[in-house]
């Protein structure tokens, strides 16, 4: 029987940045499969460029990706990257996110219905369902993307600062919710400023000028927070 990696991804010295300006260097690093890991680092660190090389959206200049998951990775923007005049419902938005899985011209199935419904009642929204996308405060519209990631059922969730700028409430949420599909089995990475948040992953990886500084596994919240963090 082949041996299966506790790795989700693994990255070997990969590069990669926009034309002429470098922004990741030589990154290595591997993400534990089933196990949230927190990006966390400075404006400018490289944290959505390494979000976006793992999402496959963005191609590396140099180095090697191995990949273990099985799925296609969901990639979670931040709720200000949706334009506010998008003329979509909730219920709109969370489907979707079973785009790939139905394929060109096709009609939602029951079973596609019924994964939406349950990602909106997974994130609390349900009586938001019928509502524009655009008239949602920000902590409902970043659930509602987050319901579009699960939606798509992958096992590598990918997420950029999902809870910068809300209140604590929708933050909370959120966690929570990142914390339970860790537990069954996805693997969760997220770029994050928040302490708490980046000391409740199970990993971590420090950035700084593209460059990967620290990797902490959480064992026990630390005395002191590393500046990266801040």
């Amino acid at each position: 029987m082949a041996h299966r990696t506790p790795n989700a991804v693994e990255l070997h010295g990969v590069t990669a940045g926009y034309g002429r300006t470098t922004v990741l260097e030589g990154v290595a690093a591997v993400l534990p499969r089933g196990r949230a890991t927190a990006l966390v680092g400075p404006n400018g660190s490289g944290k959505s460029t390494l979000l976006g090389v793992l999402a496959g959206v963005h191609a590396p200049a140099a180095g090697l990706l191995k990949r273990h998951h099985r799925e296609r990775p969901a990639l979670v923007v931040q709720r200000s990257s949706v334009p506010d005049a998008l003329p979509i419902t909730v219920r709109e938005t969370v489907a979707m996110g079973r785009w790939a899985h139905l394929g060109p011209w096709r009609r939602p199935r029951a079973r596609d219905r019924a994964v939406v419904a349950a990602c909106i009642d997974r994130l609390g929204i349900t009586d938001l369902a019928d509502r524009p996308l655009g008239g949602l405060s920000g902590g409902q519209r970043q659930r509602a993307l987050l319901a579009q990631g699960l939606a798509q059922e992958s096992d590598l969730l990918l997420l950029d600062e999902p809870s910068t700028g809300l209140d604590t409430g929708a933050q909370e949420v959120i966690q929570r919710v990142l914390e339970e599909v860790a537990g069954e089995g996805v693997t969760v990475v997220y770029a994050t400023h928040d302490a708490d948040s980046a000391l409740r992953a199970h990993h971590r990886l420090h950035l700084r000028n593209g460059r990967i500084t620290a990797e902490a596994a959480t064992a026990a919240p630390p005395a002191r927070v590393p500046d990266e963090v801040a």
